[in-house]
Order: structure tokens, then C-alpha cells, then sequence
């Protein structure tokens, strides 16, 4: 039995199901095997509609698997910094391809998206948020290209990454921590707290960055190891990130010192170095760390801390938050605000200020 419509035809097959076919540009195409002819109508009704209004999609070209499309891709942007390009390539590697690689764009049904995010956010949120980001980008690309409708990406919330608040450091700990470092990387605990630098900010600073005359520090670079050991230098990636801030008092002669022992005469050479004097790679940097931190009863602090501690101290002095975002080298406020929170010891001082004024003393102001 067979039933002809303007556009596309259906047939009960001898199952009893029913066939949907349609022609575009003298090419067959199937609508799907259907429960009830009612059903393979609608579809052939849906299908006319997308061409009529020109969002039909040719049902092959989403055939090509996930993995080919996604490596592809990948491949092709070249506007990618080298770190990101082998974040990327690590998350689609070992968390993304390994479960989703071998299914079609087309066949790649949000609960399948869904179930792949489930099992990974389980155990890895944070990796399970930034591969779901990228699989979305991947997957709005697809759809810009015409090879599929609409993204399969729909789990609400998925690419959030919901860090628990990072530990920070007492000031014990910090000159706990630098005692504990190698005599040359000493100076590292030391900027990354009360400097606020980041690790790649540390291991691009120069000599010529240093101007202890006029206490201050400019961050002009950074310097990052790819996986394959490259040495990667690099300006910051915002006008905000590129800054001159003041340094401690107390760090001056330190830093003078240590440039003294540990970094070479030239203008360029990098303020931290290997035991034997080449630039200082993350890796030996974090072995240090590793060790340090382990000996002081610290093994939560990741290096990352230091600059989270000083930034929280720094708030707690009274800095406003265009002033945390100078010193962070951030662009936006909301970085700078979670720095704002109140401490212990800050809580203290208001109390005490609210109690001067409870009872009518004049000494309030010195809060």
C-alpha cells in the first residue's frame, strides 16, 4: 500500500511500518522508517518546509564521524595560541573522542551528549566543563558548515566550571614555604605572593623588567614550556595583563640580592634560572614546588595560591577593586572582586571600629 503526496511518498512496508522518501535535485532520500503513516507524513512535511525556507540539510553530510570533523578543525585554526591548540587537542584526546569519536554528526543525539557529560563531570567537573565548551564550538561550526541542523550540545549549565574557592596561605606558611624552596627559586614564593605574578609571568621576567631604583616591576611577557618542550614567549593577552606595579619595600634588597647570584649580567637574561644557569622550565619549577609544599603541610597549595593569597591580603589592606584589578593584571572586575571577601582578621578590626562607635569614643577612625 503506498500513498502519493506533492512532495515525497510513503509506503507500508511488509512490516508494517511506514517508508518516507523524498527527491531533491533528482537524488533520493529517506525520511526515516515510521510507526504510522500519520508520523511519515510529518516528517515529509517538516522536510518541505526546511527547503522551502532553506535550512534543509542533505542527510549524507553529517556522516563524517565526529573524530574526523573534530581533527579537522582542530587542524584548521591557526588563530589558536600553541597552548590552547594542545589543551584542545589533550581534551579531545583523552576525554571527548575516546566515548563520542566514532559516532556521526548527524547520529550525535543530545542524550548522547548528555550521558557522555554525566559520566565525565563525575569524576573530572572541571575537565567535563571545558571539554563540553569546546564539543559546543566544535559542534556550532558543524552547523555554520550546513553538515547538521541544530548542535546536539543542550545540557544546561554544562560548560560552568564550579570551582571550589581556592586555599590560601597563612603568612607563616609563605616564609615557611620559601625556607623550603631551593636557594635559587626562593625569590619565586616571594613574587608570586606579594608581587601577585603568575607562573608564566615569573618565568618571562628580565632583568630589564626589574627597576629597583623606582621599586617597581613591569610585566611585558610571559613564558610558557609547551608539551613538546618548547620554550613559548609571549605578550600578555590583554593591555591590562601588560603593567609596571610596586614592589614591597621588604623585597627590594632581596631581589637585588638574588639577582646578584642567580641571574646573568644582560638585560635580557631571564631573572630566574636552573641550578646550571639555562632559563628555568615549569617543570623543574614544579618539582620544587612540589617538594616545598609537601614539607610544610601544604600539599593543597598549588603555586597558583601564592598569587590568590597575595591578592586576598592586598584586599584586605582597603584596595578598591580597579586598584586589585592593576596589580592582578586583570580586565575585568569580576576577577578582582573574589578578592574582596572579608578575612578574619579584617572582620576583626571593623568589629571593633562598630563598637568604638557604640559606645561613643573618638578613636573609630583609626579602623
Amino acid at each position: 500500500m503506498s500513498g502519493r503526496r506533492h512532495f515525497g511518498t510513503v509506503r507500508k512496508r511488509s512490516s508494517g511500518r511506514w517508508q518516507a522518501v523524498y527527491r531533491v535535485d533528482g537524488r533520493m532520500h529517506s525520511a526515516g522508517i515510521h510507526a504510522t503513516k500519520s508520523d511519515a507524513l510529518a516528517h515529509l512535511a517538516a522536510v518541505e518546509v526546511d527547503l522551502r525556507r532553506g535550512a534543509w540539510i542533505d542527510p549524507r553530510s553529517g556522516t563524517i564521524t565526529l573524530r574526523v570533523y573534530a581533527e579537522g578543525w582542530l587542524e584548521q585554526r591557526n588563530d589558536l595560541a600553541v597552548r590552547t591548540k594542545e589543551l584542545y587537542a589533550y581534551l579531545l584526546e583523552h576525554y571527548t573522542l575516546p566515548v563520542l569519536g566514532n559516532a556521526t554528526l548527524v547520529g550525535l543525539a543530545p542524550s548522547k551528549v548528555r550521558s557522555w557529560h554525566a559520566g565525565l563531570s563525575s569524576e573530572h567537573p572541571s575537565t567535563a566543563a571545558k571539554s563540553y565548551r569546546l564539543l559546543c564550538t566544535i559542534m556550532k561550526t558543524a552547523v555554520t558548515d550546513g553538515l547538521i541542523a541544530t548542535s546536539p550540545c543542550k545540557v544546561a549549565g554544562a560548560g560552568v566550571e564550579r570551582s571550589t574557592e581556592r586555599p590560601i596561605a597563612t603568612v607563616a606558611e609563605v616564609h615557611a614555604l620559601e625556607r623550603a624552596m631551593p636557594e635559587h627559586l626562593q625569590l619565586i614564593v616571594s613574587l608570586a605572593t606579594w608581587c601577585q605574578l603568575r607562573r608564566g609571568e615569573l618565568l618571562g621576567l628580565r632583568r630589564k623588567d626589574v627597576d629597583l631604583a623606582n621599586a617597581t616591576l613591569r610585566i611585558e611577557q610571559s613564558r610558557t614550556i609547551t608539551m613538546s618542550g618548547k620554550s613559548l614567549v609571549k605578550e600578555p593577552k590583554s593591555v591590562a595583563g601588560r603593567r609596571t606595579i610596586a614592589i614591597p619595600e621588604f623585597l627590594v634588597k632581596r631581589i637585588d640580592d638574588h639577582m646578584g647570584r642567580f641571574t646573568g649580567p644582560g638585560e635580557d637574561n631571564f631573572v630566574f634560572t636552573g641550578v646550571t644557569g639555562i632559563p628555568l622550565t615549569s617543570g623543574v619549577l614544579q618539582v620544587a614546588w612540589q617538594r616545598a609544599r609537601d614539607s610544610v603541610g601544604r600539599s593543597d597549595l598549588h603555586l597558583h595560591d601564592l598569587r590568590h593569597t597575595g591578592l586576598t591580603l592586598a584586599a584586605a589592606t582597603g584596595a578598591t577593586t580597579v586598584e586589585l584589578m592593576h596589580r592582578a593584571g586583570h580586565s575585568s572586575a569580576d576577577a578582582a572582586m573574589r578578592y574582596q571577601h572579608a578575612t578574619k582578621d579584617r572582620d576583626r578590626l571593623i568589629a571593633d571600629a562598630l563598637s568604638a562607635i557604640a559606645n561613643g569614643r573618638n578613636d573609630a577612625s583609626s579602623m
